[in-house]
């Protein structure tokens, strides 16, 4: 997996934006477990702590799970994630259509503007 940061945001909201996408995309694959704090820290190349923060958000979220020895692993809840994926996806879609209306389009005018690129 490879990590992306922008300077405008906490980078640990970055790290748990993106390892969430990880899960939600199968990049980290439903039951496997997932590298150590430090293997990640170091993939990322942030601090050990700060990833540490990122993966207990995504513990709290019920994303991964901790075995007590073994590791974390991602959920085997495919419910909860494919309930996440779609919550994700009103929020982007909710962005592109403010977005959208921003420059003069209203709903209508951006699926039809929308339906027109998927034919091309």
């Amino acid at each position: 997996m490879k990590f992306d940061f922008d300077n405008e945001r906490p980078i640990y909201i970055q790290l748990v934006e993106q390892l969430r996408i990880g899960i939600l995309t199968s990049t980290f694959s439903i039951g496997d477990k997932i590298p150590s704090v430090r293997d990640l820290a170091m993939l990322a190349k942030v601090n050990p702590n700060t990833m540490q923060k990122a993966l207990a958000e995504l513990e709290e979220e019920k994303l991964i799970y901790t075995e007590r020895t073994n590791g974390k692993f991602v959920t085997k809840d495919v419910k909860l994630i494919n309930k996440i994926r779609d919550n994700l996806a009103k929020e982007k879609a909710k962005e592109f259509f403010s977005s959208m209306k921003k420059i003069g389009m209203d709903e209508n005018e951006t699926i039809d503007y929308l339906q027109d690129l998927i034919k091309k």
